[in-house]
């Protein structure tokens, strides 16, 4: 009788590299420590062996789903679901991360969006569709990442999320209409949530304070105010209490041109159901 073997993915590496680099090997590491090959861990845990390799290589990124599962299977108090943030934001790209840095450390997150949903209330499949338009081959790692930021609002005492919408973010089709239909019906999810408050200034408002694009202010209790923007592939943040209570004093403005969070929440749901709802025409309008 022959016998088998069980190819495994046994490439060499540096923990120091990359958090991806050190949770793959940590991952190789606390497998073998317990006996079992990449096979055998995949079975228990209702995934591939060859998963389990791509992993322990950094050549896939684990999602929360697979963390917790192997940190139930090999028995590791939660190793591997604590090193996952880290994992995820190293994902991000450079330019951001300090960014996101300051956003999970925020108490108090205002934020004025011209052409998409702010990051933080994308459901994944929206996330997909903005990031795909220019990311091909780490699309789900940045979706991950991206779905990861969302954490902060689900922690103990989340922050107060103020979000104001330019009503063309409502009308732009991002992903098609099931996607939008279902991203605008995210956004009503949190009408009764106090510390999310979403309002939308309409098209009507005219000129108005935040014609010079996107921004966001953050609050923390033990460091400075941030104002923070970007384009393309670069960011500004600045702590100079000067620009801050510049931006402050635009975001006052657009919070006042703009709908009630009554009435916002109210042309949301018109939105949805007049443009990507069931009998909405083919061409995005609604039916007469």
């Amino acid at each position: 009788m022959k016998n088998t073997r069980v190819t495994t993915n046994t490439r060499e590496l540096d923990p120091s590299a990359s958090p991806l680099a050190f949770y793959g090997s940590e991952l190789r590491r606390l497998r073998e420590a317990a006996g079992l090959n990449q096979r055998q861990l995949g079975d228990i845990i209702f995934c591939t062996g060859s998963l389990i390799g791509q992993i322990e290589t950094t050549h896939k990124v684990p999602t929360r789903q697979f963390s917790e599962a192997v940190d139930a299977a090999l028995n590791t108090g939660g190793t591997f679901t604590r090193l996952l943030p880290l994992v995820l934001k190293s994902q991000l790209p450079s330019w951001f991360q300090p960014y996101a840095d300051m956003e999970a450390m925020a108490t108090h997150i205002s934020t004025f969006q011209t052409q998409l949903v702010d990051g933080l209330l994308q459901t994944e499949d929206y996330a997909r569709a903005v990031l795909g338009a220019v990311a091909k081959d780490n699309l789900e790692e940045l979706v991950a990442a991206r779905m990861n930021r969302k954490q902060v609002l689900k922690r103990k005492t989340p922050p107060l999320l103020w979000v104001v919408l330019d009503e063309a973010v409502l009308l732009r089709p991002i992903g098609g209409r099931e996607v939008m239909r279902n991203q605008l019906a995210h956004l009503l999810s949190f009408k009764d949530t106090k510390w999310v408050q979403i309002q939308i200034l309409p098209l009507s408002a005219g000129e108005h304070s935040g014609l010079m694009g996107s921004f966001v202010v953050l609050r923390s209790d033990d460091n400075p105010d941030i104002a923070y923007s970007e384009n393309y592939e670069t960011a500004h943040a600045t702590a100079d209490p000067q620009a801050v209570r510049d931006r402050s004093l635009r975001y006052h403005h657009l919070q006042a041109a703009a709908l009630s969070v009554k009435d916002s929440a109210e042309l949301i749901a018109r939105v949805m159901e007049e443009r990507y709802g069931e009998q909405a025409v083919s061409d995005g309008g609604a039916v007469a």
